[in-house]
């Protein structure tokens, strides 16, 4: 299994590296892995993230172990292009990388290289040649926010590879039981129920919101409808909802922002409705800006959770593809949230449907009686952001769970080292 395990690796780079010659992201992806020339320290916190949304989840963990360990040096790794860019100068590091392919030779390089003492994965990203390389030199490897479910293949006859991957993992901290049940089914106990640090991310960010003055200009009081994440699916039924409330701003946010899936966006749009935040903060005629646009479109990364602020009604993109993105980050500030079908693996939005307090559509029919009604009952609108709003702060305090058991573990192996000597 570890043959075509090996096999499967060089043939993904392959794939990638062919689609890079016409792909902007897979060249980033590519080129980023060029760079072997890593800074050698004597010891160091490794934290690894897929990309930009498991930063966002595992940043309040990362955060309060750099402020209760701030001589320690961090090291930051993506596998990919959408996190890295946007955080490769990340002040909560002392380094940020692509990490390398999994191969034997390359997790040995990079090990070497940063001497890690401990190392901390979000949710999940499993490679079986550096966590085998941390298990042989004792760095305790732990996975947060970790979920599970039976289709994957650690769970499956021929997951025998992946299920040794598993073994390597110091301590698990799930977000549900049964994530914690599976484990056992296979023989691993060294988990726990923490729950989702991303409660915790999305709270604190609720509570101490980005200040837009861009963004308070466009929406000049009025009502606020913020689609974010979108992708094609999504935007094919959102655009007509501009049209059905004239009196009500649109933000848009889409999850690609091409030139060519930007100006398709535009163009499914009320005529000359549109402007983009790129021309907004370039504009100096406010009056002209209230009068003439009713919808803005984000052109850039990073700024889609400080919107939510801004916002009345969220719809979260995602659910005609492979899954929704975060509905949290628009929860947190107790806004109403729409999605698309396909968010069974997302235990917080099941949780929302199952309340009442989200909203799972299928068609533009549906999109166009949900926004309906929260736009015209107030009452269950108040109620429904309130509702959400408790939703969230009841579920914070994984993050503070983690670094007790983490905290406590350095503290045993300090003594250890100490009694040895």
């Amino acid at each position: 299994m570890l043959l075509i395990y090996n096999i499967g690796i060089q043939l993904y780079f392959y794939v990638i590296y062919a689609v890079s010659l016409f792909n902007k992201k897979a060249k980033l992806w590519i080129n980023g892995r060029k760079n072997s020339n890593y800074a050698r320290y004597e010891n160091s916190a490794w934290f690894h993230f897929a990309s930009l949304g498991e930063f966002e989840q595992g940043r309040p963990v990362l955060e309060r172990f750099k402020a209760q360990y701030p001589d320690k040096i961090i090291v930051m790794t993506f596998f990919s292009p959408s996190g890295y860019e946007v955080r490769k100068s990340t002040p909560l590091a002392d380094a940020v990388y692509y990490l390398p392919l999994d191969t034997a030779g390359n997790a040995r390089r990079f090990i070497d290289a940063i001497n890690p003492d401990i190392a901390i994965f979000t949710k999940y990203e499993y490679w079986y040649h550096f966590y085998n390389e941390l298990h042989k030199r004792k760095v305790p490897v732990y996975v947060i926010s970790a979920i599970f479910r039976p289709g994957q293949v650690f769970f499956k006859w021929y997951g025998g590879l992946h299920r040794k991957i598993l073994s390597f993992v110091t301590y698990f901290f799930v977000q549900n039981e049964q994530s914690i049940k599976l484990l056992q089914y296979i023989g691993i106990t060294n988990a726990a129920i923490s729950g989702d640090t991303r409660f915790d991310r999305v709270w604190a960010n609720a509570q101490h919101p980005k200040i837009l003055p861009a963004i308070s200009e466009f929406k000049n009081g009025q009502k606020l409808f913020i689609a974010g994440s979108t992708w094609p699916d999504d935007e094919l039924l959102l655009a007509a909802l501009p049209s059905l409330y004239p009196n009500w701003k649109f933000i848009f946010a889409p999850h690609e922002i091409s030139e060519a899936q930007i100006k398709r966006l535009v163009e499914m749009l009320p005529a000359n409705s549109a402007i983009r935040y790129s021309h907004l903060i370039g504009q100096h005629a406010p009056v002209i800006l209230h009068d003439m646009h009713q919808t803005l479109i984000i052109d850039n990364v990073g700024m889609l959770s400080s919107l939510y602020h801004y916002g009345d009604i969220a719809y979260i993109g995602g659910g005609f593809g492979a899954g929704i993105h975060n509905t949290l980050e628009a929860a947190a500030f107790g806004l109403p949230v729409i999605f698309g079908p396909k968010y069974h693996k997302f235990k917080e939005a099941k949780d929302l449907v199952a309340m009442e307090i989200g909203f799972s559509i299928d068609n533009e029919t549906e999109l166009k009686n949900k926004v309906g009604f929260l736009a015209h009952d107030e009452k269950r609108f108040k109620d429904i952001s309130q509702k959400i709003k408790q939703y969230v702060k009841e579920h914070t305090g994984a993050t503070e769970a983690i670094m007790k058991y983490i905290t406590s573990k350095k503290a045993e192996s300090k003594e250890q080292k100490a009694e040895s000597l």
